[in-house]
């Protein structure tokens, strides 16, 4: 039996927010769920489930702080209404546990959609699993006193295919071995299983597993949105007057973030497969589609159970003995579409499957009594000590369950102690509260800073002890004295106090953001004196990384958001800003790493067309990337949002086996710090193309701006009309309205001079440049030849384009686009740049074509081949030369007036060879003589005119220098 569920994420996050995201989704039933293609809204995709739940608006908060509806009229669903299905009614949870039958529920969606909201809950707002645990006790309690009642608890994480014990304080190096039984089946070696006889108990072991769970995730340097957490209830009903018992299994299944499943996330990279972190979901998702093929009656020849933890344990859920529950959490944002999309897609393969659940009963009892019975007479009681455990159940079971239970109130009371010194502390001693990516996780840890003076660190020594990528043994002490509690980084350990590092001792103020080594974070909570009634949870994890940006200088209106003083920001801006966000404390993290691990590499993020604009001058789309240099070859790479994440995943895995002390070499081709070399682009330059359009020769020096809108070099280029035998045109050839060229042949030079002062070389004198463009319908780049070793290379390179009948549309272009030249890095071993011959078509004397359509042949077998022009063609290029010589003695001869045909050419014509009078000859000199003038004063104005654009392409993302303010500041402009 299965299930299916879709629920709208609660309330949208700060990444959808601060992107100005729409909704894309829409519920007009119990059942249905719709969601709308941002790109094409008349596109929608309509699916079906068992239950549908919106909880996206149309809410508020009642006096306890649980959301409910806003109004009767709202189809808001809160946690109690949303999941009265699943726990309470016929066949949810809690209905099937009481009926001997084992019950699952897995929430799955991509992070940030509200799958742990749904599974854990906020705040007042209780999610599935206390939910679950509170019913079930409180079912117990009104039930008949006839039977027997045990309920076990235990809760495990699995990350990088490794299975932690989240009730267990002692980490077994490698994790928990998943063993198999032929009648338990997989199951967990080792794990802990605590008995509980009410549901504060069992409160008090998910605070407990939670808080194993966030310094797990800080000493991995792992997010929990990358893990699985399970939690499994054992229920057990002995009916003591029949010698019968009834078992149920709830499993409860937090998995992680589905985006981590798609190839997208290592697009591009030789290493796409090597991540374990991926693992896990990839071949659930392979488990659920065979599952969901036999389900059809296709034939599948194996199910995937064994290929990762996750599904070795999950086997009984998805395709054997259990009543399965699938929650899709989806988030109804623009800008999640295609996540959104293939959770929905996901779910409607799990809807497929069918499983063959069993009522769990049996009457072991009575068989263990006969069989010990027959043993005892036929051994004698001297072999009852070597009899099978399994076998004494009864006596054994109830001495063992009473004396579990009785182990379990004793830690019970040292946990309450503990936690009721904690909470005398927090209420009079200044200490560190943990922030986390995941807010589950924040508050969880508490620091607490005593008077006087401890030091801070990884060295169990020290009073407070940290974990984390970047803490040294000794990090920093904390001097509590006469009413203030100061902060000392040692050495040069990394201390960040309101988005600003410190080097020297630092009075700490009530509130302040701290951030200890790469990212481990922390909000001080000052004196009672200092403290009032603040709303604490503002200060999340995204708070203290916009802060961390603003001070680095890192803004939206940096990014170009923001123009014309337009209040209303560009959507695709801010969504790039929040990804930049998002991965300065991974870079953080990462740079750490390599550190540690002696890699040499400097990680930084850019953002890739900063100051870049198409040929029209028309910002490009903006993606953040990420610069890595080797700090010793100073070879680069730069990898992109998508590779860097998975490069990520590896890098903790590659790093974690160090941490536990294994052999962390790997072959050069799996190192997740190494890439073979490439060629890197350092540059864009513009040169407007309207010169040509009037006939007229540009000749210019300009910048090539890097991604950061600075100059990397300059660029000396001529662009020059000229006849088809390469004769540069005259004054004399300046057209007045390009619409003179239209239909007639046109020829141009593009030629290369030299490169000047290129920083990529003076960083390194071994490295090379290139350069490479393309013009109107070319189809491939053109590339210069590589030059090596030169801060100021002389490139003297010219290719001639022809465009045989000039179109409006290439006349347009001309008018309004712009030659785009990119330079290109070389280094030490990289392959270099060349453009693909075949696809070029060129003239009779060698030239290239624009502003045509490819002529090709066809061959026998049906292949177009376009390396040869046609019989036809030659001849038009002929013709096309005889008209220019003609057109070159008319100019020679001077010009007729406007509106009449060219005298000289027209005297041909005719045949005609009598000149015409003086007084005629005379006004036409004058005349070009007119037109020379007006040529000079178009190439001035039009050179002018290209150098003010060159000029305001540059300006156009120049920021003016913003006034100090204070670094401490809690304003953030950008939120």
């Amino acid at each position: 039996q299965r299930l299916n569920k879709t629920r709208d994420k609660p309330s949208k996050n700060s990444r959808e927010k601060n992107s100005g995201s729409k909704c894309v989704i829409s519920m007009h039933s119990r059942t249905t769920t719709i969601i709308q293609d941002p790109k094409n809204p008349e596109h929608t995709k309509t699916f079906i489930f068992d239950l549908a739940y919106w909880s996206h608006n149309g809410f508020q908060k009642d006096k306890d702080g649980v959301f409910i509806s806003a109004d009767p009229s709202s189809k808001f669903a809160g946690q109690v209404s949303c999941f009265k299905t699943i726990l309470m009614d016929v066949g949810g949870i809690l209905d099937s546990a009481w009926h001997g039958y084992n019950a699952t529920l897995l929430a799955y969606g991509q992070t940030g959609s509200g799958k742990s909201y749904s599974m854990i809950g906020f705040g007042a707002n209780k999610g599935i699993i206390p939910n679950v645990c509170e019913e079930l006790f409180r079912a117990i309690e009104s039930q008949d006193k006839n039977r027997e009642y045990q309920v076990t608890f235990s809760m495990l994480e699995i990350y990088n295919e490794q299975v932690r014990d989240l009730l267990s304080r002692t980490k077994k190096p490698g994790g928990l071995k998943v063993r198999e039984d032929q009648q338990l089946g997989f199951y967990v070696d080792g794990l802990r299983s605590v008995p509980c006889d009410n549901y504060a108990q069992i409160e008090r072991l998910m605070e407990q597993g939670t808080k194993i769970r966030t310094t797990a995730s800080t000493t991995m340097n792992a997010s929990s949105s990358r893990s699985h957490m399970v939690i499994t209830i054992q229920f057990k009903q002995v009916f003591l007057d029949r010698a019968l018992t009834k078992q149920s299994s709830i499993n409860l299944v937090d998995l992680a973030g589905s985006e981590r499943q798609k190839s997208s996330g290592s697009e591009g990279d030789r290493l796409r497969e090597g991540s374990r972190v991926n693992l896990s979901l990839t071949n659930l998702g392979n488990v659920i589609s065979a599952l969901a093929d036999a389900a059809l009656g296709k034939k599948v020849l194996h199910i995937p159970y064994r290929a990762s933890v996750l599904t070795k344990l999950l086997q009984s859920a998805l395709g054997g003995n259990s009543r399965t529950t699938l929650i899709a959490a989806i988030s109804p944002a623009d800008i999640c579409y295609e996540e959104t999309l293939s959770t929905l897609r996901y779910a409607e393969r799990a809807k497929k499957i069918r499983n063959k659940a069993v009522v769990n009963t049996s009457t072991l009892v009575k068989e263990s009594r006969a069989e010990n019975s027959k043993l005892l007479l036929g051994c004698g009681n001297s072999r009852i000590a070597e009899l099978p455990a399994c076998l004494l159940v009864e006596p054994t079971a109830q001495l063992s369950w009473a004396h579990q239970l009785e182990q379990a109130r004793r830690e019970w009371q040292q946990h309450y102690a503990a936690i009721a010194q904690e909470r005398r502390l927090v209420r009079t001693v200044p200490h560190l509260l943990n922030v986390n990516e995941d807010p589950q996780l924040t508050g969880v840890l508490k620091h607490f800073i005593q008077a006087g003076s401890c030091d801070a660190g990884q060295a169990a020594s020290n009073a407070i002890i940290l974990q984390g990528l970047g803490i040294s043994d000794k990090h920093a002490s904390f001097t509590n004295s006469d009413g203030k509690v100061m902060v000392t980084p040692h050495g040069k350990c990394k201390v960040i106090i309101n988005g600003v590092p410190i080097t020297t001792k630092t009075k700490l103020r009530h509130l302040d953001r701290i951030i200890l080594g790469s990212n481990s974070a922390y909000l001080y909570i000052g004196f009672p004196s200092e403290r009032g009634s603040e709303d604490l949870s503002r200060f999340d994890y995204d708070f203290f990384q916009l802060e961390r940006a603003a001070a680095e200088g890192v803004s939206v209106d940096k990014l170009g958001a923001l123009h014309g003083g337009d209040v209303k920001a560009d959507p695709s801006v801010l969504a790039v800003f929040q990804d930049y966000v998002k991965l300065m404390p991974l870079v953080a993290e990462a740079n750490q790493m390599s550190e540690e691990l002696g890699k040499g590499l400097k990680m930084e993020l850019k953002v890739k067309n900063l100051a870049s604009s198409d040929s029209r001058g028309y910002d490009l789309q903006k993606e953040v990337t990420v610069k890595v240099t080797n700090r010793q070859t100073h070879q680069v790479w730069i990898w992109s949002k998508a590779k860097f994440i998975n490069r990520k995943f590896l890098m903790e895995e590659f790093y974690q086996r160090f941490l536990d002390g294994e052999d962390s070499h790997v072959a050069q081709e799996d190192d997740p710090f190494w890439d073979p070399v490439e060629v890197i682009h350092l540059g864009s330059a513009h040169i407007w193309l309207q010169s040509l359009a009037y006939c007229m020769k540009f000749e210019d020096q300009v910048e090539f701006l890097n991604c950061d809108g600075l100059e990397e070099a300059v660029l000396h280029i001529h662009m020059v009309p000229c006849s088809p035998t390469g004769q540069a045109c005259g004054e004399e050839d300046v057209v007045i309205d390009p619409l003179e060229l239209l239909g007639k042949r046109m020829d141009f030079q593009i030629h290369i001079v030299q490169c000047l002062g290129t920083k990529w070389l003076k960083e390194d004198a071994e490295r090379g440049i290139q350069m490479g463009y393309r013009i109107y319908d070319l189809t491939n780049t053109l590339y210069t030849k590589p030059v090596w070793k030169i801060v100021n290379p002389q490139i003297e390179e010219t290719v001639q384009f022809t465009a045989l009948n000039a179109s409006q549309e290439f006349l347009n272009y001309l008018q309004t686009n712009a030659l785009i030249v990119d330079l290109w890095g070389l280094q030490e071993g990289c392959a270099e740049l060349s453009c693909s011959q075949p696809d070029i078509i060129v003239t009779g004397e060698g030239h290239i074509m624009v502003d045509s359509k490819k002529i090709s042949t066809v061959t026998d077998t049906g292949q177009t081949t376009s390396n040869q022009t046609s019989e036809l063609h030659l001849k038009l290029v002929k013709l096309e030369e005889e008209r220019e010589l003609l057109r070159n003695i008319n100019r020679k001869t001077g010009s007729s007036q406007q509106g009449e045909r060219p005298l000289k050419s027209w005297c041909l014509i005719n045949g005609m060879t009598e000149q015409l009078p003086a007084a005629r000859n005379q006004m036409c000199t004058q005349e070009a003589s007119y037109d020379r003038e007006f040529a000079k004063a178009l190439k001035v104005f039009y050179q002018s005119m290209n150098v003010a654009r060159g000029q305001f392409l540059k300006l156009r993302h120049y920021k003016p220098p913003v006034s100090n303010q204070n670094p401490g500041s809690k304003e953030i402009s950008f939120h």
